[in-house]
């Protein structure tokens, strides 16, 4: 993964980057360069004109000295120009009058030849000059000159002319010497005399092109390393900038998998648990703590982890609904999508179960059944009380008129009694039975909860008192009204009540409790009681019609509840345990104003 990323960064890095580096790093280097070599050039030149100048003054120093101590004379100056100019680095030494023409020369051939076109003027001399001569086809002599003095006050033809001391060489005769003598000329002092060495440039060259490859290189150099900089400082950037985006995208889809609304599990390759999210520890009853880093084979539900072996074989997602074991020990419905993860390379990097609670989907499809199942039924029996009530009217009459007219016989008036009773009894059946089937029409309107309540408790208050039965009631006074029926809303209370009178022993206890949560705009009535209790196998079934425990009961009680309470739009939740009591919790939003429901 690291190497991954380090190529997708260098692949990142734009050429246009690169480019721009180098546009702004060649001048620099440019500048750096040029500047170098023009450094180096100054001072090979400085050194030249320093040597060339030393020259000058040592041949000067020498003439001088032995002019005026030993009495030298041209020859003997002439000899000691030959010398010097054998030193290394010297090309020739020359001496000129200000007419050019060489009165000595290093090499005696070219003595009385005119050396200079041009006669340089004094003030122009007096101090050290150089420039660069052409000496043949394609060599060059660094040339420094100035004027020549090696007496101060007496030129050197006048010195040579009283010492009888001519020049001799090829192409140099008296009438030259003579035109030498005459032609110099100084202002305060005599003749003018002009001194030129040419210095070998091959050294300064040679050291010249070393010096240009050196700072070529060096210049090169600088400019790999200065562009490595600034790719490295690109890089730099685009890692930093790569490393806080994928730190984004981390936290990111870390809240994502932490808040999915399903339960998320994840495997290493070596089947070890590396991701656990919170659904799943809510679904499977288990923390992440301790999970993660576990074996996956022995902390996850069986059922869950024998779902690898599909997904191994088939090679893709496996989409199953089973009922695994958790650590609750119970069958819990889950859908489960699991499939194998691959990296690069097609290389495993293990599993992903993904999976969702179906209890709450069956409880709703089984809500479904039941719903259309009751809409059958209510149908049925809608048309069964209609034709069922009619034949009951005429035998209630029948019973009637045998009553009457057998007053006289206490028995047979008794039969005709019990026949009524039994024929009222069935006709309230009918008119339950009439009251599921029909569709409920409810007159909404703003309810004080509070005085609700405390209504239905008191009509129960004797049937509790005589069976001995305590009631508890916690029904704040400052509940806001709500908007609800409230003859439909008593005829529910009045059928808990009476259910909870029923299942509690003497001294048993009835507890209602009223709550109110504005956040959600939901009020909660709650009716307790510590009676019998309801099995679990039967929990499931009391609110369909017909179903009973009650020997006498009709079993249409709770149903109706159920019927009032979800046309309502409500919720009724029961939670008992045989032996402990019930509590049933009716939770009831807000209606939208007082207008007619009906129950679809």
């Amino acid at each position: 993964m690291a190497n991954a990323h380090k190529r997708n960064l260098w692949l990142s890095l734009s050429p246009w980057a690169v480019l721009g580096s180098l546009a702004v790093l060649a001048p620099v280097v440019f500048f750096l360069a040029s500047s170098s070599i023009k450094e180096d050039r100054e001072n090979m030149t400085r050194l030249l004109v320093e040597k060339g100048a030393a020259l000058i003054r040592s041949f000067e120093a020498g003439a001088r000295t032995g002019m005026m101590g030993m009495g030298w004379g041209g020859t003997q100056l002439q000899r000691l120009l030959v010398e010097t100019a054998k030193q290394p680095d010297i090309l020739y030494l020359v001496v000129t009058d200000e007419k050019g023409y060489a009165v000595a020369h290093s090499d005696p051939e070219q003595i009385g030849e005119q050396y200079r076109d041009a006669v340089l003027a004094p003030k122009e001399v007096d101090t050290v000059q150089w420039h660069e001569v052409q000496i043949n086809r394609g060599n060059f002599a660094f040339e420094v000159y100035k004027r020549f003095k090696p007496v101060k006050g007496m030129p050197w033809q006048g010195r040579m002319h009283r010492h009888g001391m001519m020049m001799r060489g090829p192409g140099f005769g008296r009438d030259s010497a003579d035109r030498s003598l005459k032609s110099g000329r100084d202002g305060q002092n005599g003749a003018a005399l002009y001194i030129f060495v040419g210095l070998d440039m091959s050294a300064m060259e040679t050291a010249r092109v070393e010096a240009r490859r050196h700072t070529v290189a060096m210049s090169i150099g600088v400019l790999l390393i200065g562009l490595a900089v600034m790719v490295s400082l690109f890089l730099a950037q685009g890692y930093k900038l790569a490393t806080r985006a994928l730190a984004k995208v981390q936290a990111f889809s870390d809240q994502v998998v932490e808040n999915l609304p399903m339960g998320l599990v994840a495997t290493d390759e070596n089947g070890r648990v590396a991701a656990f999210n919170q659904t799943a520890e809510a679904i499977l009853g288990d923390s992440s703590y301790k999970i993660l880093g576990e074996e996956a084979a022995g902390v996850l539900p069986p059922e869950l982890w024998q779902l690898t072996e599909r997904v191994a074989a088939k090679g893709t997602i496996v989409e199953e609904e089973l009922d695994c074991q958790t650590i609750r020990g119970t069958g819990l419905p889950l859908r489960i999508s699991a499939a194998g993860l691959h990296g690069e390379d097609n290389i495993f990097l293990g599993y992903v179960f993904i999976f969702r609670d179906l209890m709450e989907v069956r409880r709703l499809q089984q809500e479904v059944e039941r719903t259309k199942r009751l809409a059958s039924l209510g149908s049925l029996a809608a048309g069964v009380a209609h034709e069922i009530r009619n034949p009951l009217s005429s035998v209630k009459g029948f019973a009637t008129y045998f009553r009457d007219k057998l007053k006289d016989n206490p028995q047979d008036r008794d039969t005709a009694t019990t026949m009524i009773q039994e024929v009222e009894r069935l006709d309230r059946v009918i008119g339950q039975l009439l009251e599921f089937a029909r569709p409920s029409t409810l007159r909404i309107k703003q309810t004080r909860v509070a005085d609700l309540v405390q209504h239905s408790l008191k009509l129960i208050d004797g049937d509790a008192r005589a069976k001995g039965v305590a009631i508890k009631s916690e029904v704040p006074a400052n509940l806001p009204d709500v908007l609800i029926d409230a003859d439909r809303m008593s005829q529910v209370l009045l059928n808990l009540y009476l259910n909870s009178l029923q299942a509690i022993d003497a001294q048993g206890i009835l507890e209602v409790k009223v709550a109110r949560d504005e956040t959600r705009k939901l009020t909660t009535v709650i009716v307790a009681d510590n009676g019998g209790g309801i099995d679990a196998a039967d929990q499931e079934h009391i609110f369909d019609p017909y179903f009973t425990t009650k020997p006498d009961g009709t079993g249409l009680g709770l149903a109706i509840v159920h019927k009032i309470i979800d046309a309502h739009q409500g919720t009724v939740k029961v939670k008992s345990k045989p032996g402990l009591g019930t509590t049933i919790t009716l939770i009831l939003p807000d209606a939208g104003g007082e207008q007619d429901h009906g129950q679809a």
